[in-house]
């Protein structure tokens, strides 16, 4: 548990450099040609958004419904843009990686015990991503029955 709270810190506390660093992956990968188009002051505030609920329901005794109800925002402001649901997920994808390329990057998993911890905290994390990855799918699917035009 003492490694997911240092990447439940490293994420809260550094939220704004892990979205900068993530929106100059999202606004040039071929995976999300959406993304390119969009200004990155208005795209960096909602994925610092993003990784400050994320650390806010990680240790959550319900994380998935905490989940559902900042996802739906989420969801529906994505679609709302116009951001088609294959590079919405992807770009969640590169969200979750910019947190571990940060978090090897400051090196805060350094001992043995440290890095066992860290596959603790990865597993944990990979369940909030596939949480996220429903939850994000589910409203989708929803607003596309209200809205078939978008």
């Amino acid at each position: 548990m003492l490694a997911s709270l240092k990447l439940l810190d490293l994420m809260a506390n550094n939220a704004e450099s892990i979205a900068r660093q993530w929106v100059k992956d999202v606004v040039q990968n071929p995976k999300t040609p959406y993304y390119h188009n969009l200004d990155e002051d208005k795209i960096i505030p909602q994925a610092v958004e993003f990784y400050q609920q994320l650390s806010r329901v990680y240790t959550a005794k319900d994380p998935y419904t905490a989940i559902r109800n900042f996802m739906g925002k989420f969801a529906e402001a994505l679609f709302n843009e116009g951001i088609p649901l294959h590079e919405a997920l992807y770009a969640i994808v590169l969200m979750r990686r910019h947190i571990w390329l940060y978090a090897e990057f400051q090196a805060i998993f350094i001992t043995v015990v440290e890095q066992l911890q860290a596959m603790d905290s990865l597993t944990r994390t990979i369940l909030m991503f596939d949480y996220i990855a429903y939850a994000l799918t589910e409203k989708y699917v929803t607003l596309m029955k209200r809205n078939p035009k978008k």
